[in-house]
């Protein structure tokens, strides 16, 4: 081969290798920080991708996504969320880590998006300005789920009225659970006169420790606080509560199609598919601060008729006239 001719075609491989590596730096990268593991919420992370799919954005092929999972470990959010940051990602969905995840991203990053679910009220815990115009570089979703705690106290005692001792499982780790689920499950015990007794459990052996606990007290019923760790330990808990016969309301359906007996609050697989469209909205040219933070219109009822046969209970009929689901 003429010098030349070498020239030439050592130029072109150069020109394709600079041309290729433009091309997969052009493909935007989201990083998916999450306070669970990857298994149990495998669905959720489906929903996610998607809700990123209808947006024009597919994993693989024109998007990149670099899952960080802390394993119930939230003391590892804040390195995870860093991480993210160092490694330039374009958008951080902290979708499954609740208050302590979102926190981890805003103290992580200023400039770079961030899309959170929360289950607490993102304006009094200082998330963002305003619910309408979050301004910042954060917005995302709220389920009401410390909000949605004295309903769900409602439904239990009218499920289990000759009942004095409710516990509540809770975990200490979530800010979340310790400054607004209690207080809103205490009041609502009042109401009724009865008596809470929370628990608090932020490993598995403590979940143990819970339940016996709980016996102890001898709790009538108990309500499970909504919490990424407890979302991956399910069936821990419905198994528990089902050794112990003790009667749990749980805030969503997955719990109940595991076993678990009934369940009032939003559909999570939803709002993890409006958060992968968010994602990608913000991909396309959207500001976070020009998107609302959405909260949930729609709440699922969902009553388990085996797991409260097993229990020795009957359903009311005007739970079960509510009931959006009723597994049999």
């Amino acid at each position: 081969m003429k010098r030349r001719e070498f020239l030439v075609l050592v130029g072109g491989t150069m020109t394709a290798a600079r041309a290729l590596r433009a091309q997969q730096k052009a493909v935007p990268s989201v990083g998916f920080l999450s306070g669970a593991s990857p298994v149990p919420t495998a669905s959720y992370v489906a929903a996610f991708l998607r809700g990123l799919d209808e947006t024009g954005y597919v994993e693989g092929q024109n998007v990149a996504i670099q899952y960080r999972w802390a394993e119930g470990r939230y003391d590892r959010l804040p390195t995870l969320a860093a991480d993210l940051v160092d490694r330039k990602v374009d958008v951080i969905a902290a979708v499954g880590g609740g208050l302590p995840g979102a926190r981890a991203a805003k103290s992580a990053t200023s400039t770079i998006p961030v899309i959170f679910l929360v289950g607490v009220d993102p304006v009094a815990t200082g998330l963002v300005a305003n619910l309408a115009r979050p301004g910042g570089n954060l917005t995302g979703f709220t389920v009401l789920a410390a909000e949605l705690v004295e309903k769900r106290f409602e439904l239990l005692s009218e499920l289990i009225p000759q009942a004095r001792v409710i516990g509540e499982l809770v975990n200490p780790s979530n800010p979340a659970s310790l400054n607004e689920d209690i207080p809103a499950a205490a009041r609502a015990a009042r109401a009724k006169g009865m008596q809470l007794s929370p628990v608090k459990a932020a490993t598995e052996r403590e979940i143990d420790a819970a339940f016996a606990t709980l016996v102890e007290l001898r709790a009538g019923g108990l309500l499970i606080a909504a919490d990424a760790f407890f979302l991956q330990r399910q069936d821990q808990l419905v198994a528990l509560a089902a050794r112990h016969a003790v009667p749990a309301i749980y805030t969503y359906r997955e719990f109940i199609a595991s076993g678990g007996l009934i369940s009032y609050g939003p559909s999570l697989a939803a709002i993890y598919r409006q958060a992968g469209a968010y994602v990608g909205r913000i991909l396309a040219g959207a500001k976070p601060a020009d998107l609302p933070v959405q909260q949930p219109t729609i709440f699922e009822l969902v009553v388990n008729l085996k797991t409260a046969k097993e229990l020795g209970l009957t359903i009311p009929p005007m739970i079960l006239a509510r009931a959006d689901e009723v597994i049999e």
